[in-house]
């Protein structure tokens, strides 16, 4: 995937940010409301966030929405969880097809119901020929479920001979996960104070940095992220090697 050089991210700024969106529930029971309300104000939160990655020059935003994991939670929250999706194409695609956001859904699709199937094809389609900001939704995703489906990928093509057996690489595995063709993240952050990846992003963050936020997703704004982007510019990354 190419990056037009008219559009890329200023000196300094991450050209990948990765979020995993946390708090929702604890937001809402500070307010004496259902953990589907809390949810629901995320999604507002979501809408605010690429709005501002597109105005601060990001090029790559990828969220946490629906983990694999999210399933073992009541069937009530299940269902509120999955209706967000919904919510957010459904209110927002014209927009972001408008404002030249190219959405991608990564995760598991096995077993999801025709209509979210739909609206993941009906988003990606729409919005294919956008460059300015590519915003990656991770839907019924798990980094240890991706990195095995990936893995299952590589024995098929050996085994159909499209590849040698030692041709097997690190480069050679990631071209075979769901994020093949977008480039690691340079920073995870998390809201809520929690400091923990929770499966999310597992080969792909090994050498991001990582800012933790005690703000709960719902009130998540341009000033956190510009803040997170601040501290991203503080660090020293060395990627292993040894900066003299």
């Amino acid at each position: 995937m190419g990056v037009p050089a008219e559009t890329a991210s200023p000196p300094g700024a991450p050209q990948h940010v990765a979020i995993i969106m946390d708090g929702n529930g604890r937001w809402a029971r500070q307010r004496g409301r259902p953990r589907t309300f809390g949810h629901r104000a995320g999604v507002e939160a979501l809408r605010r966030t690429v709005e501002a990655a597109g105005d601060l020059g990001l090029r790559y935003l990828t969220v946490f929405g629906f983990s694999t994991e999210n399933w073992t939670r009541p069937p009530d929250e299940v269902n509120a969880l999955i209706d967000l999706l919904r919510l957010y194409v459904r209110m927002d695609l014209d927009r972001l097809e408008r404002e030249g956001v190219r959405v991608r859904i990564i995760g598991d699709r096995a077993g999801l119901e025709p209509d979210i199937l739909d609206i993941i094809t009906r988003a990606e389609s729409r919005t294919a020929a956008n460059t300015k900001l590519f915003l990656t939704i991770a839907f019924n995703y798990g980094g240890q479920c991706e990195i095995t489906r990936a893995a299952r990928r590589l024995v098929a093509d050996v085994a159909a001979g499209r590849i040698a057996p030692e041709a097997i690489d690190a480069t050679a595995f990631a071209a075979r996960l769901d994020t093949a063709d977008i480039p690691d993240p340079d920073i995870v952050i998390r809201t809520s104070g929690e400091q923990r990846l929770s499966n999310f992003l597992l080969w792909q963050a090994a050498y991001a940095e990582f800012v933790f936020l005690e703000t709960l997703w719902p009130d998540f704004g341009r000033a956190d992220l510009e803040a997170a982007l601040a501290e991203f510019r503080r660090r020293e990354r060395r990627f292993g090697a040894v900066v003299s």
